[in-house]
């Protein structure tokens, strides 16, 4: 990234990708709000990252936090990563409050930030980096809504990158379907059912798939790539081995 953005909000950044984005961007020479349910966690973010993060611990699910935080801090990107850990279990196994689980969560902290940034509207030249998934391509069978509330969120992303383009607002937003990786606390959640599922130790299962391990780091090196770059693709699948456009 050529030039870091003075001020950014990461969802879900107190472990994960979002703590990983989170200490890039800061390293960067951005402030950052980070947004996550458990203050105790974001406080160990800040000890680890200093002043330049900014722990503010509530439900980026609620529209009325994101108007207020774009109104407080007039940031210039939003990194909308917050997410919760499906029920892996077949469809048939899965209630209806399961199987929504992450159409109440990602998609629907997605939708409220976007529409915040359109609406408030952010500054010309910001950009809105979404978390999507690898499962919205290719489906995810034991996480029952997931890779559809995943897909949800590529959609988001082009009506708003349309609505952007109406209003001449100039909001750049992006979406990044990464790979499954057992370097997150969701992801070994993955491998552990997945690897259940087809009767090996989660070891195998990882060892036998064919694209190196993502880790944090790469996906956060990958989000300030594609947020600093104006002329990036809007969709990317990120792997192990890099960016990939969709």
């Amino acid at each position: 990234m050529s030039a870091p953005f003075q001020t950014a909000v990461v969802t879900g950044a107190s472990r994960g990708f979002g703590r990983a984005i989170a200490a890039a961007l800061v390293a960067s020479g951005s402030t950052v709000i980070g947004i996550a349910r458990d203050e105790q966690q974001l406080r160990a973010v800040r000890e680890e990252l200093g002043e330049r993060f900014i722990p503010l611990a509530a439900d980026a699910t609620e529209e009325t936090l994101a108007h207020t935080v774009i109104r407080d801090y007039q940031p210039t990107l939003l990194v909308l990563n917050a997410g919760a850990a499906p029920l892996m279990l077949p469809v048939q196994e899965q209630t209806w409050d399961t199987f929504s689980r992450n159409w109440n969560t990602d998609t629907k902290h997605v939708f409220a930030w976007t529409r915040a940034a359109l609406l408030a509207p952010l500054a010309p030249g910001s950009v809105v980096v979404s978390m999507s998934s690898g499962a919205a391509l290719f489906g995810s069978p034991l996480s029952g809504g997931y890779a559809s509330a995943k897909a949800a969120i590529r959609f988001i992303r082009g009506y708003a990158e349309e609505e952007s383009g109406r209003a001449g607002l100039d909001i750049r937003f992006a979406a990044l379907m990464p790979n499954m990786t057992p370097e997150t606390d969701l992801g070994t959640i993955a491998v552990t059912g997945y690897a259940a599922r087809v009767g090996v130790s989660p070891e195998a299962f990882v060892a036998g798939r064919s694209q190196p391990i993502l880790t944090p780091e790469q996906l956060a090196k990958s989000v300030l790539e594609v947020a600093g770059n104006p002329d990036s693709a809007p969709e990317y699948r990120v792997e192990g081995v890099g960016l990939q456009p969709v």
